[in-house]
């Protein structure tokens, strides 16, 4: 769009002239005249058309080469245009006139070129710059190039040349020259006015377009072509050009006048000439009155449409203006409303209605593709209209504007105009702008937004713009949040349910993936006249603005939402509707701030546990999580064990959200930690959940099964997985198949295990499992049936000992397996002091029954003979009657000798020492054993009497803060002596931990007798122990007896019927403390035997006077 400009009054004159002279050409001589006609070539990159100076000589050089071609060719590209057309000045946009420039006539002429004998004149014409900034981002442009061929001689004729009018008065302040090409622009303006003075206008005209000159459709989607306006001959008959009309109709009225039109306020567009006759029509001031007149020329295929300065009042006729994209209505005389007939101009982008008398805008439609709306210098109390969802700018300047009630919704409003109108006075004016538009808004009465302004109306809350437009009358920030929940309050008070106020709608600030509450608190008055509760529903919804239409978000029915990633950036409503018994009241609501991005670090709202706290359950920890920004992750979670007055102890293993009660979990609480960790790693801050206390499962047995070999003579045993509690006396019962019956019979009760018979051969047995808990509670009864019991298995005969019989040295048995294939045999070994085998009689094993045959003679058999027991195995796992094989001598000896000598065990106060040796050498006989006690290590040492011949040693309290030595002199049984060996403790016995051998109370449960504490205290030196004193009721509640603090106490009346304990805390001398011992309960206390423990007389001992007594009592 091209920004006009309003000559001066010299201007005006030379532009008279200029016009009287030129000589209209009909369409039939255009249609001779024009040889190629195709489609201009557009970008859609560039805002401005401006001309490049240096492309003047490139057209003379073009143009002299193709001189036999008798033609002149115009190339349209993306940065300039060219054109032959007269300049015809006019008023800008603004209605005022532009700055004079005085341009020589050298620069303002072009180069004349000889073409084919006749002489062609090149006139330059001025470049204006575009009013409002077009956005290229609407509309596609047309890509198609186009190249416009005329002929010299047409040329001539379309521009006719008089000494009036060679020398022309350029409005710009450039001189550049005309270039080969122009960028055509989309309409899509994003409003930058300014006022004729401040800033220069460029453009570029195109060669003068005759009536019917062109019959190209142009496919520009904005009339940005910057060219003075051109009436067309065939749309307007006889009527004189736009140029004259607009000269004789500048004195009709006020409003028409260049004086009347504030330039800094009143925006116009500039008429697009590259248009073909066919979509644009331009009857600027022609004194039209209705749009159905005849000579008018509606159709539906105008896409530019100039009807400013005329005698228009409604709008009848303009219905048919389907494709219409720019519709100039300005400095008419509209009053409005009755705009309703340009609901049919979907396609309008920009639509300018200033210098009219317009009071309201409330008819207006919504057009879906407007873009540019300028309605300034009307008479509009508010600009209350329906929603424009692409309008960018809106001039409103010069009104009567006090309110901003009913300000419509405008999600993409860049610019907005209020200049001139009496609601600049409301303080902030421009914060309540930015309020009601939102970020979209870039300036605010042709100024950028200011900081100010903006920081001032992020401090207002986000329903401020709801009530603006529903008329709240704007203040201070700081009290806006108070006054705007009174305006809402004023509105919704007389739908309350009765009886009931609202005292509280608001949201918290809303953070991504964090907990967002909403408050809405109802109240009711002194004196209720219902007991039915008050029901809250929720529905929350999200937008894009506070005056935008906001979505309900599903599910979303609760007081709390968490907002999503995509909600960032967005506004939250909550829906709040009251229901009173079964009616439904109408809903208030409230608007949260902007929801914001999220810390990243997780934190945990609640914790939970799930499942039944009995022993063998699952349990589960349920963590619900805000991951506030962070990609949710696996946290980490553990369990811990606590006991009754003890802190929590991990479970090793528990580290899954999900655990198995176990046994060790009875009568204790468990503890679930966990941690919540993004996949990024951030880590929040760790939640605990205590729960109840585990309680014991109910007794039962699973996986019942009989170990052992079936077959005759074997001892079998039934076993099972006990589960409940602690095991108590398990019943176990052993029962026969009968054949003929096939029921069992029982052949042993009590007995898990069990000798299988000759009777029991080819019979089935039955094991049954009685599980009964500690308690004595009994479960069900499991049993399991076996096999048949087999038959006795093969024998070994011809058994030998085969190897040389010394000290460690490796000896094998030999024998003859019959009864069928051998398989793994199994032999054990034993020493004996006999040499002739009397069974099992005098046999010591020396190791376990094993595959193999070979064996390493060990120290221990020296002085032995070497027994083979040999257990004959079948392949198919069958086993026979063992067979033995002795030595023929016995095992010889080495001289004897210690190989290694270690003390170990606790070296505290009561801790047990064990000396531990290998001897070497024979059969050991009485070696010498001796401990002794050491003040330091390099001594010799003191013999501890009670340590001789004695391999372990009680630490006594004698050997505090000492060492501890051992010495064992080897001796072999015939008495030969080896060398003694020593070896001393690594450190110093230590004291014992003070604690309570026993503990109870001695005395008799009558009140008035004193119980005392019997104990045995053990751990280095006591020191003052602590007791304290219990009364503990039936119910089993014990509570402490204040004062009770030392080894006795004598029973009151307060103990009758109670139970009484005493605990010891154990403490050493060096106020080392033991664990505290609790100890049995006596009782319940019985009342003493009445007694008077003392008789006092009160009063005078004369005759007449009272006598009193006082008298202590005990025995209940």
């Amino acid at each position: 769009m091209e920004e006009p400009v309003v000559p001066s009054g010299e201007e005006v004159e030379t532009k008279s002239q200029a016009s009287d002279r030129q000589t209209p050409i009909t369409s039939k001589e255009g249609t001779k005249r024009v040889t190629k006609t195709t489609k201009p070539t557009i970008s859609a990159t560039s805002n401005l058309l401006a001309p490049i100076g240096s492309t003047g000589k490139r057209t003379e050089l073009k143009s002299s080469q193709r001189s036999s071609l008798n033609v002149t060719k115009t190339h349209v590209t993306a940065s300039s245009s060219d054109s032959n057309s007269v300049p015809v000045i006019r008023r800008n946009s603004t209605g005022g006139l532009p700055e004079k420039q005085p341009v020589s006539a050298s620069k303002r002429q072009n180069s004349v070129t000889m073409v084919a004998g006749k002489k062609t004149t090149a006139v330059t014409e001025p470049v204006r710059r575009s009013l409002p900034e077009i956005r290229r981002s609407s509309l596609p442009s047309v890509p198609t190039k186009s190249t416009v061929q005329t002929s010299v001689s047409e040329t001539r004729k379309l521009v006719p040349m008089s000494p009036g009018n060679k020398s022309l008065r350029i409005s710009t302040t450039s001189d550049i020259n005309k270039s080969d090409a122009i960028k055509k622009a989309s309409v899509k303006p994003a409003l930058n006015v300014y006022s004729a003075s401040k800033r220069s206008t460029s453009s570029s005209l195109d060669s003068t377009h005759s009536s019917g000159s062109r019959k190209s459709s142009s496919k520009v989607s904005s009339p940005s072509a910057q060219s003075p306006s051109v009436s067309s001959g065939s749309r307007t008959g006889s009527l004189s050009t736009s140029l004259d009309r607009n000269s004789s109709l500048s004195g009709r009225r006020k409003a028409g006048t260049p004086e009347s039109r504030d330039s800094r306020f009143i925006v116009l567009p500039q008429v697009d000439i590259k248009a073909s006759d066919d979509v644009r029509l331009d009857l600027r001031g022609h004194r039209v009155r209705s749009l159905n007149a005849s000579g008018l020329n509606l159709s539906s295929n105008l896409e530019f449409v100039y009807l400013r300065d005329n005698l228009l009042s409604t709008l009848e006729g303009i219905e048919i203006l389907t494709r219409v994209k720019v519709l100039d209505l300005s400095f008419n005389e509209f009053k409005g409303p009755g705009f309703e007939p340009l609901e049919n101009c979907k396609a309008l982008q920009q639509l300018y209605l200033a210098g009219n008398q317009i009071t309201s805008l409330a008819s207006l439609p919504q057009l879906p593709n407007l873009e540019f709306l300028s309605v300034a210098q009307n008479k509009l109390k508010s600009l209350a209209m329906a929603s424009q969802p692409h309008l960018q700018v809106l001039a409103a300047s010069k009104n009567k504007i006090t309110t901003l009630k009913g300000f419509p919704y405008l999600p993409v409003l860049e610019h907005l105009r209020v200049e001139e109108n009496p609601i600049l006075k409301m303080p902030h004016l421009e914060a309540a702008s930015i309020l009601l538009v939102g970020p979209t808004l870039k300036k605010f009465n042709d100024r950028d937004i200011s900081r100010e302004e903006l920081t001032i109306a992020k401090r207002y809350p986000a329903c401020t713009a709801l009530c603006l437009r529903d008329g709240w009358e704007f203040c201070r920030p700081d009290s806006a949040g108070d006054s705007t929940f009174h305006f809402l309050f004023e509105q919704w008070k007389d739908h309350f349910p009765r009886d009931y106020l609202l005292k509280d709608a608001s949201i918290d600030q809303p953070f991504e993936e964090d907990a967002c509450h909403c408050h809405f608190s109802f109240v009711q008055d002194d004196n209720p006249s219902a007991d039915t509760p008050l029901v809250l529903t929720y529905q929350w919804f999200v937008g894009e603005r506070a005056l935008s239409k906001f979505a309900a978000i599903p599910d979303a029915t609760g007081e709390v939402y968490w907002p999503k990633h995509e909600d960032i950036g967005k506004f939250l409503k909550v829906v709040c509707t009251p229901i009173l018994g079964e009616t439904e009241y109408p809903a208030v609501f409230a608007i949260s701030a902007l929801v914001l991005r999220g810390s990243g670090i997780p934190k945990v709202i609640s914790l939970e546990v799930h499942g039944e706290l009995v022993e063998g359950n699952t349990i589960k920890g349920c963590a619900q999580v805000a991951w506030c920004g962070g990609t949710p992750g696996k946290g980490v979670a553990s369990w811990l064990r606590r006991r009754w007055n003890s802190s929590p102890v991990v479970i090793a293993g528990a580290e899954d959200e999900e655990y198995r009660l176990a046994i060790d979990d009875i009568d204790a609480s468990l503890v679930f930690m966990y941690t919540p960790v993004t996949e990024e790693g951030a880590k929040g801050e760790p939640q605990y959940k205590y729960t109840d206390f585990v309680k014991a499962a109910s007794p039962s047995v699973s996986n019942v099964r009989i170990l052992g070999d079936l077959v005759e003579g074997n001892s079998i045993k039934g076993v099972g997985d006990y589960f409940g509690g602690r095991e108590g006396p398990s019943k176990f019962d052993w029962l026969r198949e009968n054949k003929d019956t096939g029921d069992f019979v029982l052949l042993i009760a009590g007995a898990s295990e069990y000798t299988l018979t000759k009777d029991d051969v080819g019979h089935r047995l039955a094991f049954v499992y009685l599980p009964i808990n500690f308690e004595g509670k009994e479960g069900e009864a499991v049993s399991i049936v076996s096999a048949a019991v087999k038959q006795a298995p093969p024998k070994v005969a011809n058994v030998k000992i085969i190897g040389d019989f010394k000290e460690n040295s490796k000896v094998t048995v030999t024998g003859t397996v019959t009864g069928g294939t051998e398989g793994s045999s199994r032999v054990q070994w034993f020493k004996t002091s006999y040499a002739v085998l009397n069974g099992e009689y005098g046999l010591e094993a020396l190791s376990t029954s094993k595959i193999a045959k070979a064996f390493r003679i060990p120290l221990g058999a020296v002085g032995y003979y070497i027994v083979a027991k040999y257990t004959p195995m079948t392949l198919d796992g069958v086993s026979g009657e063992p067979a033995y094989a002795i030595s023929d001598r016995v095992v010889e000896t080495l001289p004897p000798s210690l190989n290694f000598l270690s003390i170990t065990g606790d070296y505290a106060e009561g801790g047990i020492l064990t000396a531990s040796y290998g001897y070497v050498g024979g059969h050991e006989g009485k070696s010498v054993y001796s401990w002794y006690i050491h003040e330091v290590e390099t001594d010799s040492g003191a013999l501890i009497p009670e340590g001789r011949a004695v391999l372990q040693y009680r630490v006594s309290k004698d050997a505090i803060g000492k060492f501890i030595s051992f010495q064992c002199i080897p001796v072999r049984d015939d008495g030969i002596v080896g060398e003694p060996r020593s070896c001393i403790g690594q450190e110093r016995v230590r004291p014992g931990s003070p604690r309570l051998l026993s503990l109870q109370i001695v005395g008799t449960t009558v009140e008035g007798t004193m119980l005392t504490v019997d104990k045995k205290y053990w751990g280095g030196e006591e020191g003052d122990s602590v007791f304290r004193w219990f009364r503990t009721s039936s119910d089993g509640t014990p509570i402490e007896i204040r004062g009770a603090t030392t080894a006795s106490y004598i029973l009151s009346l307060d103990d009758i019927g109670f139970f009484i304990s005493v605990s010891c805390e154990p403490v050493r001398a060096d106020w080392a403390r033991g664990p505290v011992v609790l100890s049995e309960q006596i009782g319940p206390i019985i009342p003493g035997p009445p007694d008077c423990q003392s008789l006092e007389f009160l009063g005078s001992m004369m005759e007449g006077q009272r006598l009193s007594f006082v008298a202590s009592y005990i025995g209940g």
